[in-house]
């Protein structure tokens, strides 16, 4: 039975996951409750990494290393930067970028890591299973995108910094974890996807939409998760 590990940043957006999950226990690992169980005909091992890159990617080596995982999805919300996503939309990354990570003093394109590149592509395998099940969704509910998404430590609440990040990556989706999740994976050779439902879109008081999305955005994660999984 193939395992999967899933990863989401916040208690709101591990939830929605866990209530699709059967034959739950959990353990712990240092500061990390890692809940285990099953989705349909897969082993799944769930985690909340906490907000950040760093949380993102030491979580992610840490599930790597203890729970032999065969792939990794990460889940989770996103401020919108593509004009055509609305608030509970859905955007599938074919690809990811630090949009903060610069070394551009040296001749490298902003968002280039050594050893890495600048974007990170996701498992075409996964896209592709992730795609069959966006079909299965009633599309009046909401649009589902494959795309580009930008990460970075900030929560971006400006327009203008939205519209740089969108401008200078081609940016669907602005996040704070996924790419730092995609390295390490890429670095230890595991094949991962990375999904997020949108929250908000930056005007400046986007917290505010945040919040009151958030649980809507998590949900449209697990809907197509539970789907994808069933087949």
């Amino acid at each position: 039975m193939k395992k999967f590990g899933i990863i989401a940043a916040m208690q709101e957006e591990m939830q929605e996951i866990q209530k699709i999950m059967d034959n739950v226990k959990e353990t712990k690992i240092y500061d990390l409750n890692f809940i285990i169980g099953e989705i349909s005909n897969y082993k799944v091992v769930l985690v909340e990494a906490g907000v950040g890159k760093v949380n993102a990617a030491r979580t992610t080596q840490i599930l790597i290393d203890n729970f032999e995982v065969d792939a990794i999805i990460n889940v989770g919300s996103a401020a919108a930067s593509n004009e055509k996503l609305n608030i509970g939309d859905i955007v599938i990354a074919n690809k990811l970028v630090q949009h903060d990570f610069d070394i551009t003093a040296f001749g490298h394109p902003k968002g280039y890591i050594s050893n890495v590149g600048q974007y990170l592509e996701s498992d075409k395998e996964l896209v592709i299973n992730i795609e069959k099940a966006i079909k299965k969704i009633d599309n009046n509910k909401f649009k589902t995108i494959i795309g580009t998404i930008a990460s970075g430590d900030i929560f971006c609440t400006e327009i203008n910094m939205k519209d740089k990040i969108k401008s200078k990556f081609n940016a669907d989706a602005i996040e704070m974890e996924g790419a730092a999740i995609a390295q390490v994976c890429k670095l230890d050779n595991i094949p991962f996807i990375v999904i997020r439902g949108i929250s908000d879109s930056p005007n400046g008081n986007n917290k505010v939409t945040f919040e009151e999305y958030l649980e809507q955005a998590s949900q449209r994660c697990a809907e197509l998760i539970e789907i994808f999984m069933k087949n």
